[in-house]
């Protein structure tokens, strides 16, 4: 699976203009066959033609069945669901329970490289995500295509996610298989807390993606007006003199 940076539609949909866009917002899952990361945007500036194919070449959206939620003669239970299902789907006694089966399950990779800790992240389970933390899971843990837990919280908008998994030292300029930074998510995804707490932390807006958008660049294309704003305050920041 592929997070597709400058990207196309995730598992948690976020549309609309800067005012319509809510960080963290849930929506309900897709039912492509793909996993999670990215986030569907409307282009608000239609003077400026942007291609968001060639921002983010795929979608990668979990699946209802590879959640467990897929409507068959005979319902998952929760008893047949992976951890990583449980994870995403942010049941906590259930994810508890298999660990006090099997603790090696809390590192346990599935087929796309994919830990519980990055599965809650990616759908913002933040109860899950905590219980995972304090259990001792890897927030730097990276996945096949070099998906991390934070690229997943901040292309969802999940700033409060975001902020514990920066409190556990991870890479904040960490990148996926075609350059995308947990930033260059957050921008593309118009969530406005998870580009200022990224920012907070040193996250880096000179880093390009493969396609050569910046964090700059990237807002400008999308039209995203405040996030703009407060990419040019935080530079302005940067280079005010000291008094």
């Amino acid at each position: 699976m592929r997070l597709y940076l400058m990207f196309t539609a995730v598992t948690m949909e976020a549309g609309g203009d800067d005012d319509d866009v809510a960080d963290g917002q849930h929506v309900q899952p897709s039912s492509a066959n793909t996993c999670p990361t990215g986030t569907r945007e409307e282009k608000s500036n239609e003077s400026i033609d942007v291609d968001e194919d060639d921002l983010f070449k795929h979608s990668t959206t979990l699946t209802n069945k590879q959640r467990g939620n897929e409507v068959t003669v005979r319902p998952a239970t929760l008893d047949a669901l992976s951890i990583h299902q449980l994870a995403a789907q942010g049941e906590v006694s259930q994810v508890a329970a298999h660990l006090s089966k099997d603790s090696s399950l809390l590192s346990r990779q599935d087929e796309r490289g994919f830990t519980p800790l990055m599965w809650a992240a990616a759908f913002g389970e933040k109860a899950v995500v905590d219980f995972l933390l304090e259990k001792g899971a890897d927030p730097k843990t990276i996945a096949r295509e070099r998906e991390s837990a934070l690229t997943l919280a901040s292309s969802g908008g999940y700033v409060d996610i975001v902020e514990s998994l920066l409190r556990h030292g991870v890479d904040i300029n960490t990148y996926d298989w075609n350059g995308g930074t947990p930033l260059l998510y957050a921008v593309r995804g118009n969530h406005i807390k998870c580009v200022e707490a990224l920012l907070a932390k040193g996250a880096d807006m000179t880093i390009e993606s493969d396609s050569g958008y910046s964090p700059m660049a990237l807002a400008v294309a999308l039209g995203h007006k405040k996030i703009q704003k407060v990419l040019e305050d935080h530079i302005l920041k940067l280079y005010k003199p000291q008094t």
